[in-house]
């Protein structure tokens, strides 16, 4: 099949998997239901990168993916299925997470660059450092007690969710990433489902770092003052996913598990690159590079807070099925980039509780 064809079949929403078992005990069935077909189809296991795990038959109705899938507790992390008809992917694939406790976090306390702020800064998970090579660390390594066992206590089925934020400077979409950050990122996806973003503001806007480089946006608070949550503390999650331009993470006071509703989109990979491992990263921007980069570029009241002379504000937050995934590829869709140009970074494009203040 022509690749274009390919692309086009796998944003169609024909062919839909639901999950009728949404918490699978460990050993326990996982019961889906492939629906909107009128012939067997073929549903592929896979992996976070797509790569294929499985592949099976299947007709319309009820289906047990550990039995069609006899090792699927075993893939070691998130998986997708995805249903394949007449050779062309098709419907949002469906998530199966396994249940898994964080790693425990490891900390100590730390100056930012300005030599007398202290923070707190993480610096490994579990018994593995984040910098093998900082000597410091190491040092404090040598002391930690270990950790307690992680047993898995079961798989989360979901059907594989985007959330779309129109703004009134545009739209913008966001890929989840729950195999980094699985909790975090249905925290942001539930959010959005009960419309607790809708009418919220942008309200800090941090359009370069102490060295220039475009640095964050960060909205989130039903307040818009910057201290507000959801009433809640969200525990950071232990995500790989870098922070580049597009990319969504958690904001926080301090301490790490203080994360709630508040996110930030990134501005650029030399300004945020500090801050992996630190704050939580679960997903990134497909569509919408020109709205954030508009919602970037709009003046200041107050420089010093980052505060906007004229908010920009989240009219509606939704969710919409993820696009079909293609077996070796994934999305047919990626994540934005931003494009400089001779004014600075104000073109966009594809390619295949308050944040800490320093800049």
């Amino acid at each position: 099949m022509p690749a274009a064809l390919l692309l086009a079949s796998a944003v169609m929403t024909s062919a839909t998997l639901t999950p009728k078992t949404e918490f699978a005990k460990p050993t326990g069935p996982m019961v889906v239901r492939l629906s909107d077909v009128d012939q067997p189809c073929k549903l592929v296991l896979l992996d976070k990168d797509a790569a294929e795990l499985g592949r099976a038959t299947a007709p319309a109705g009820d289906i047990d993916l550990t039995v069609l899938f006899p090792k699927i507790r075993e893939a070691g992390g998130v998986v997708r299925v995805q249903a394949v008809v007449a050779g062309s992917p098709e419907g949002a694939p469906l998530l199966v997470i396994p249940l898994n406790p964080r790693p425990a976090i490891r900390t100590t306390s730390d100056l930012r660059p300005d030599g007398k702020t202290a923070y707190t800064r993480v610096i490994g998970w579990g018994e593995t450092l984040l910098d093998p090579k900082n000597e410091a660390h190491a040092k404090l390594q040598a002391s930690w007690a270990k950790s307690d066992p992680t047993p898995l206590s079961g798989f989360r089925l979901a059907r594989d969710l985007d959330v779309v934020f129109e703004t009134t400077a545009g739209r913008i979409r966001f890929a989840m990433r729950p195999d980094e950050a699985p909790n975090t990122a249905r925290n942001f996806v539930e959010l959005a489902q009960k419309s607790f973003y809708d009418g919220t503001i942008v309200h800090r806007i941090v359009p370069a770092d102490r060295n220039g480089k475009p640095f964050v946006i960060q909205g989130g608070d039903p307040t818009g003052t910057g201290d507000g949550g959801p009433g809640y503390d969200l525990p950071l999650e232990p995500s790989k996913l870098l922070h580049d331009f597009g990319v969504v993470s958690m904001a926080r006071s301090d301490w790490p598990d203080s994360a709630g509703s508040q996110w930030f989109i990134c501005l650029s990979r030399e300004a945020t690159a500090r801050l992996d491992g630190q704050y939580c990263a679960f997903g990134y921007a497909v569509e919408g590079a020109d709205a954030i980069l508009k919602i970037a570029g709009g003046e200041l009241a107050d420089p010093a807070t980052g505060r906007p002379k004229e908010p920009q504000t989240v009219l509606r937050a939704f969710t919409e099925p993820a696009p079909a995934w293609i077996p070796g590829k994934g999305r047919p869709d990626a994540r934005v980039t931003a494009v400089a140009t001779p004014e600075g970074v104000r073109e966009g494009k594809r390619e295949s509780k308050r944040e800490s203040s320093d800049r």
